[in-house]
């Protein structure tokens, strides 16, 4: 006995350093090495999956990437299996930005996807089955351009191709005409702008993926019916690759976090058994 209260005046003694390191290892290891914890999915994102499972081959796929590097973790592994999942459904993919950090993100995702193993045999071209518009500013001026005439608003995609030569924008000439709209948001201009500026003026079908702490603001418009999907954080983009089947950087990170948590509580539990064990002792 003794010695377990020893033990315990020791662990509550403990450099914060080693529960630093702890820390680190627990993240780290998942990273590294996944685990593939299991989780459930959630109603929200299998809405969303179903939503792109729904359309006709061919249809066309509207998808604005308002985000930039700070937000890369949590969007990004949500993008790369969004045009996976565009691509081998063989859907055509037009993608806009309004914040001027995501078009290299936008194209690092395409190029990942059209390296899939079930996508590279498609044979996908550029401008005729997806094309990446590129950088527009105006925030909601933006969006409203856009519901009028995209070709006006965007007069040349990101690599400098009038959209006039693009065979893919011919269909394309305002938000309306597009299948399927898709938001993927790291803050303002974002999800919640494009539902009040855009979603109900132009009729459209929307879906959005967002940072976890921009959740909570957007689920009053997937619970109104005015985004059929909704994909949450880094367990929101998790979930999708779940549910498209290709585990990424997202589902590793659950494990991380998981990982993580389990720690904490552990940490929490032990020290309190220690404080209480150890109290009279002190006194």
């Amino acid at each position: 006995m003794n010695a377990l209260l020893r033990g315990l005046q020791r662990f509550l003694a403990l450099d914060r350093r080693w529960i630093f390191l702890l820390m680190a290892l627990c993240i780290l290891t998942p990273l590294i090495v996944p685990f593939g914890l299991p989780f459930s999915t959630d109603p929200a994102v299998e809405n969303l999956y179903q939503a792109i499972e729904d359309l006709d081959e061919g249809s066309v796929v509207l998808v604005s990437c308002d985000y930039d590097p700070g937000s890369k973790p949590e969007l990004q592994p949500f993008t790369e299996a969004l045009f996976r999942h565009i691509f081998r459904r063989k859907l055509k993919v037009v993608v806009s930005c309004l914040w001027a950090g995501a078009p290299p993100l936008v194209n690092q995702a395409i190029e990942q996807a059209l390296q899939a193993e079930e996508v590279k045999p498609l044979g996908l071209r550029e401008k005729i089955d997806y094309v990446n518009l590129g950088y527009k500013d105006g925030r909601q001026l933006a969006m409203l351009g856009m519901g009028e005439n995209i070709h006006a608003t965007f007069p040349q995609s990101y690599d400098g191709t009038p959209v006039s030569q693009i065979s893919l924008m011919q269909s394309l000439r305002k938000l309306g005409d597009s299948d399927l709209f898709v938001n993927v948001s790291g803050g303002s201009p974002g999800t919640k702008e494009w539902v009040e500026t855009a979603q109900g003026r132009f009729g459209l079908k929307m879906v959005a993926a967002c940072t976890a702490v921009m959740a909570p603001d957007n689920i009053p418009y997937y619970e109104a019916g005015q985004l059929a999907g909704l994909a949450g954080g880094m367990k929101g983009s998790a979930d999708y690759e779940q549910l498209v089947g290709v585990p990424g950087l997202a589902t590793r990170g659950m494990d991380a976090q998981s990982f993580g948590h389990l720690l904490i509580i552990a940490f929490i539990a032990l020290g309190n058994v220690a404080y209480f064990m150890t109290r009279g002792r002190r006194n």
